[in-house]
């Protein structure tokens, strides 16, 4: 278990990495190469950078809560 745990912390480390280098800063970002520079008049920001917000957030929790559980088993043995 700790073993599936270790492995899938550092795929979702490597992804989130990723994730957060795609955002878009203050001067634009990797975003804009994959759609994410049309912006919606309304919204403010993208549909693009919306689901990349969503898909940072989904990865960062899964993130912490192998960061949570390895430390739990880790303790435990």
């Amino acid at each position: 278990m700790i073993e599936v745990l270790s492995i899938l912390l550092v795929l979702t480390s490597a992804l989130l990495i990723v994730m957060i280098l795609l955002h878009k800063g203050r001067g634009g970002g990797l975003s804009d190469m994959f759609g994410g520079g049309v912006s919606s008049g309304l919204g403010g920001s993208s549909v693009a950078e919306k689901n990349l917000d969503r898909i940072t957030i989904g990865i960062a929790l899964i993130w912490f809560a192998c960061i949570v559980a390895l430390g739990l088993l880790m303790k435990s043995a």
